[in-house]
């Protein structure tokens, strides 16, 4: 008799649950290699529930000035996938958030932004790093467009993956006022065409890139 097998489930586990964590104020000074964030900083990655793979060590802070991001990503055979003609698609760390935290709603607003950065795929030879926004699907409503040069990056090739920083600007991101409004929507994936996605909450099979109440939430601490 083979031995019993585990059933597929029919519901992505993470589904059940509205997911609240806590964002941590830092100083986040910026280097030429980017930003270093201690441990209390690193995110969850709820998407583990639903055997999704974690291979990277994601953290993100916040003070008045904005929003900042370390990614560390191991476990790689094979170069990343990055193509600046083809954000959607490349590999990389891609980010959304809603500043104004409304988990009814099932379309962005102008309050959600949408953002990716990338180890490599600019430049001639797509050495380059690349930190762009890109406009949400069936969005209601479009946020002020950032341009790359707003964003900061910074990514370094590893043996085994890549070290990457990125941070977004107040300015860039529509409603931030953590004064006022301390509570955020977030999500997150880490996508790696070897590796799969490594996601804060559901994966792509569900609409979480244009829905904002599929998105987990933020306390600004």
């Amino acid at each position: 008799m083979p031995p019993p097998t585990k059933p597929a489930s029919l519901i992505d586990p993470s589904f059940l649950f509205r997911f609240e964590i806590r964002l941590l104020q830092d100083e986040m000074k910026w280097s030429s290699k980017g930003l270093t964030l201690p441990e209390t900083c690193r995110l969850p990655s709820f998407g583990a529930l639903g055997d999704r793979p974690v291979f990277a060590d994601v953290r993100m802070a916040w003070n008045a000035s904005g929003i900042g991001l370390t990614v560390h990503v191991t476990g790689k055979r094979q170069l990343p996938w990055c193509r600046d003609s083809r954000l959607d698609d490349s590999d990389g760390f891609h980010f959304w958030i809603d500043t104004r935290c409304s988990p009814g709603i099932h379309r962005a607003t102008q309050y959600c932004h949408r953002f990716l950065w990338m180890p490599a795929g600019g430049g001639p030879k797509r050495e380059h790093p690349v930190a762009a926004w890109i406009p949400i699907n069936r969005a209601r409503a479009n946020p002020k467009p950032v341009s790359s040069t707003e964003l900061k990056i910074a990514a370094y090739p590893r043996h085994d993956g890549y070290q990457m920083s990125g941070f977004v600007p107040a300015s860039g991101l529509t409603g931030f006022d953590p004064a006022s409004q301390p509570r955020i929507s977030l999500y997150y994936a880490v996508v790696d065409r070897e590796l799969g996605w490594q996601t804060l909450t559901l994966g792509p099979e569900y609409p979480v890139l244009e829905d904002p109440s599929l998105w987990a939430e933020a306390v600004l601490a």
